[in-house]
C-alpha cells in the first residue's frame, strides 16, 4: 500500500492496512474515532480530542476556523508525513450527510493546501486522509475511493 497525498475513502476492512503501512513507513497517525457517528458535535469533539490545532478551538460553530486551526496546527507538527485515519465515519441520514460532506471538504482542503510549496512557504507537508465508511452509506463527493 502506498500512503497516497490527500482524501482517500477506504471500506471499514482497510483500517488496519493503513495503520500498518503508517507504521511501517513511521509516519505518526491521528486517529478519529466518532463512534459510527458522522455529525458535526461528534467531529467537532474527536478532532479537538485527537488532532493539533493552532489555535486550540473550544466550540463547534464554525467550519472555517476548524480549517485554520487544523491546517496551523499540522504546519507546526514536526513530521514532514502524516496520517490522519476516521476509522469509524458511521452511516448518515439527510441531517447529517451536509455536515459529513463539510467535514470531508475541510480534511481534504488541508491537505492539498499543506502539500502547496507557495502557500506553505516552500515548505509543503504530506497529509494522508483515510475515511472508512461502508460504500451504502452516501456520497462521496470528490473524495478518492479505493478499488474493492
Amino acid at each position: 500500500m502506498h500512503l497516497s497525498n490527500g482524501l482517500t475513502v477506504i471500506s471499514p476492512a482497510e483500517v488496519q492496512e493503513v495503520l500498518s503501512e503508517a507504521v511501517r513507513q513511521e509516519v505518526p497517525v491521528f486517529v478519529l474515532t466518532t463512534g459510527g457517528q458522522a455529525d458535526r458535535d461528534s467531529f467537532f469533539r474527536e478532532v479537538r480530542k485527537a488532532l493539533p490545532l493552532d489555535p486550540p478551538l473550544s466550540s463547534s460553530r464554525s467550519w472555517d476556523a476548524l480549517s485554520d486551526s487544523l491546517w496551523e496546527g499540522l504546519r507546526l507538527h514536526s513530521s514532514q508525513r502524516m496520517v490522519i485515519l476516521w476509522g469509524d465515519a458511521g452511516p448518515r441520514d439527510s441531517r447529517t450527510e451536509e455536515e459529513f460532506r463539510i467535514a470531508l471538504e475541510v480534511l481534504r482542503d488541508v491537505a492539498e493546501t499543506l502539500s502547496d510549496p507557495v502557500i506553505t512557504n516552500s515548505r509543503p507537508k504530506q497529509l494522508s486522509v483515510y475515511v472508512a465508511t461502508e460504500p451504502s452509506s452516501g456520497s462521496m463527493d470528490g473524495a478518492t475511493e479505493t478499488p474493492t
